[in-house]
């Protein structure tokens, strides 16, 4: 676990998620890729706000969320190729810390991205442990990221999700805090997310106080449930919050970001910050 955090993660962050739409190769896919960067640009424009940091978010997070029905594990080349481009266009036009989630659970893929593109964290859906997943058994790869981030020698991030959406935890599933303290002192996770069982729960914010605890320090995310109405409570126990619905036209994941929505969301979090 990384022992000092950069200041970003100091002001309680909030990470606007860009769901990128399906790529190349993909069963929905419809877009050329030029149309679908275009597309990640315009949403990251509106997440930047300018570069006005009152106004837009705090960091980024990418992820092949239009490429269902997702690989349990490794994704094909070609994805590794197409989120490389991306992350690479928006390092180089936005100063803004940069997240990478290769979905449904490519921790692999994922640090190898953020190393590549100079990215500073990844999500990892299943990081350590397993979960019944709504597409497969999903099995964490801690043991297998970490070496590959020794191999690297990157500095990359690991935020790893304890309670991910669309899952749920295999028949003789262990205590929240047990697994929050082993995602981190065992599986060497830097931050741990919490989500509810689909992207648009409200957030219970007993779980978040459990892994609070359980995380001794370690920071807490609230993985889904973030709204403007929620936020101030949100972060009233969590450490920050990744959010993408609720920046989307309509609230709908699959729309464009609402630069409007982004805006009010912000001045609702600036109260616990």
């Amino acid at each position: 676990m990384s022992t000092k955090a950069p200041t970003w993660l100091e002001r309680k962050p909030i990470v606007g998620v860009l769901h990128v739409p399906a790529l190349p190769g993909t069963p929905r896919n419809e877009l050329s890729f030029a149309a679908i960067r275009d597309w990640v640009t315009r949403d990251a424009e509106a997440y930047w706000a300018g570069g006005v940091s009152a106004l837009g978010v705090d960091a980024l997070l990418i992820e092949n969320a239009g490429d269902t029905p997702f690989y349990p594990d490794r994704v094909p080349a070609e994805t590794v190729a197409f989120l490389t481009a991306l992350a690479c266009r928006l390092r180089s036009r936005f100063d803004l810390p940069l997240g990478i989630n290769v979905l449904r659970s490519d921790g692999e893929s994922a640090l190898a991205i953020a190393a590549a593109a100079g990215a500073e964290f990844i999500r990892v859906a299943t990081y350590s442990g397993a979960r019944a997943g709504d597409q497969a058994n999903l099995q964490g790869q801690a043991h297998r990221i970490q070496r590959l981030k020794h191999a690297l020698g990157c500095q990359v991030m690991i935020f790893a999700d304890v309670m991910i959406r669309h899952s749920a935890t295999p028949m003789g599933g262990r205590a929240l805090e047990n697994v929050v303290e082993d995602t981190i002192e065992r599986a060497l996770a830097d931050a741990v997310i919490l989500s509810g069982p689909e992207s648009d729960t409200p957030s219970d914010l007993a779980p978040l106080q459990t892994a609070r605890v359980a995380a001794k320090g370690a920071r807490v995310f609230a993985g889904s449930g973030a709204r403007e109405d929620t936020i101030s409570a949100i972060l009233g126990v969590a450490d920050g919050a990744i959010v993408g619905s609720a920046f989307k036209v309509d609230g709908v994941a699959t729309n464009p970001v609402d630069a409007e929505r982004v805006k009010r969301f912000m001045d609702a979090a600036r109260t616990r910050r």
